[in-house]
């Protein structure tokens, strides 16, 4: 009896299509990215410009530059106490001289250049409360110039820390602290390896799996099997690059995620400094808030004592009209206070000098906050397209550096096509029937039913993935 045998088989053009896609496959798996392609397509942070440079100097040298006007401010308000002071003084010894004229004239006269004595008497109080009032607003302006001063120097502090955390912007240079690479785990390559030594042990085991099943068909080294051999190997090497690619990705990120951890700190410490500067400059406002209350308070003091003082020059007018040697007596007493409110005069002089000085402080601050706004919001835009260009750079080079695997997919997707449009071809070969000597063993009937156990499980495992 003869023996019928049955294969299938690829078209010979597609089956040499087959192998020469999976030895391009295997070139392209075999070939690692360079560094070059590797730093082509990772991520970057334009740096800063230099009107964000420019921004960030003057933050830190313009606190502190009014500090100056707001000395002057305190030292004017000093020599104003001491201007009304000696107006006092002045009004002082008018009043004694006027005194002195009751003993000597009539007592209408008399009467009247005690009642002026007695007015005058009213003023020094408020002359001399001016001149405390002045002198303790000088005081607090100079410990405001202090506090400012100490705010400068705290805004100093600031610059170290935005420096570092400049430093840990873009790409850190490719080595060195600051970089990428500082951050990357030390033990990243003994992991990629070991898990890329476990998937090659695995695959090897598939692959013998194959050429195990195909020796229990009978088809060991045909078509069918290089085919099969080619699909399986395709789609290791395709898994392979890509779990060594999101273990490679992975540790990346993560080191990425901890450098912009220790930037996001450096940043941290130096808005505490900053906010401890804007602290102490609001002390100083406050403070300066204060001397100008105590200013007003002086000037209040003021006009009751030039009132007090004109109340006196008319009594003393009065009692001049009673005796010309008393007028004149009085008069000299009333040139005096005279000089005294020229001498108070200048001390509000001196007075709105201070004031005009913190005005001019308050103008310089607005003027630099005006240039530092303008220049971080200018170079911010810059910084934004320098990024835009990086990033389109960048998708340039991942586009280039995928080309050849996107490539292959396309091929290996149209010769899947070809192979399930085309299908297989069969092949028929007849052996011839056994020997007398073996029908006569019965050796035939036991050989079919042999094969028939033997590759029926065989089967299952072939068509086992």
């Amino acid at each position: 009896m003869a023996v019928t045998e049955q294969r299938q088989l690829y078209n010979p053009q597609i089956e040499a299509l087959a192998e020469k896609y999976g030895t391009g496959l295997g070139k392209i798996a075999e070939t690692p990215f360079t560094q070059a392609q590797l730093t082509g397509v990772a991520p970057s942070v334009a740096p800063q410009t230099a009107l964000q440079q420019q921004a960030t100097a003057l933050t830190g040298t313009g606190i502190g530059a009014y500090s100056p006007y707001v000395t002057a401010a305190g030292q004017a308000g000093t020599a104003a106490g001491t201007a009304l002071g000696q107006a006092g003084t002045a009004l002082t010894g008018a009043q004694a001289g006027i005194g002195g004229l009751g003993a000597q004239y009539a007592a209408p006269a008399v009467a009247g250049l005690g009642q002026a004595q007695t007015t005058l008497g009213g003023v020094s109080p408020y002359i001399g409360a001016a001149g405390t009032g002045l002198a303790g607003a000088g005081t607090t302006l100079g410990a405001a110039g202090t506090e400012l001063t100490g705010a400068g120097t705290a805004m100093g502090g600031v610059s170290p820390y935005i420096t570092g955390a400049a430093g840990l912007t873009g790409t850190g240079a490719g080595t060195g602290a600051g970089s990428i690479a500082s951050y990357m785990s030390p033990y990243q390559t003994q992991v990629i390896d070991t898990t890329l030594a476990e998937f090659d042990r695995q695959a090897a085991m598939r692959q013998q799996g194959i050429s195990d099943a195909a020796v229990s068909m009978g088809g060991y080294g045909g078509g069918r099997e290089g085919v099969m051999q080619s699909e399986y190997q395709l789609g290791s090497d395709r898994n392979r690059a890509l779990l060594e690619a999101q273990m490679q990705q992975q540790g990346y990120g993560q080191a990425q995620q901890a450098r912009q951890a220790d930037m996001a700190a450096q940043l941290g410490i130096g808005g505490a400094q900053q906010q401890y500067a804007s602290g102490l400059a609001g002390l100083a406002g406050a403070r300066s808030g204060l001397a100008g209350q105590e200013a007003q308070f002086a000037q209040g003091q003021l006009g009751l004592g030039q009132a007090t003082g004109a109340l006196a020059q008319q009594q003393g007018a009065l009692a001049q009209g009673y005796l010309a040697p008393g007028q004149f007596e009085a008069g000299l007493q009333g040139q005096a206070a005279g000089m005294a409110g020229q001498r108070a005069g200048l001390g509000q002089a001196q007075l709105g000098l201070g004031q005009y000085e913190l005005g001019q402080a308050g103008a310089l601050q607005g003027f630099q906050g005006t240039d530092i706004g303008r220049a971080g919001q200018v170079g911010a835009m810059d910084q934004a397209y320098a990024q835009a260009v990086d990033d389109a750079k960048r998708e340039a080079n991942r586009m280039a550096l995928y080309e050849p695997m996107e490539r292959m997919g396309y091929i290996g997707s149209g010769l899947s096509g070809l192979m399930q449009g085309m299908g297989p071809q069969y092949q028929f070969s007849q052996q011839p029937n056994a020997s007398p000597l073996a029908t006569a063993l019965g050796i035939g009937t036991t050989l079919g039913g042999i094969y028939g156990n033997v590759m029926g499980p065989m089967r299952g495992k072939l068509n086992t993935p």
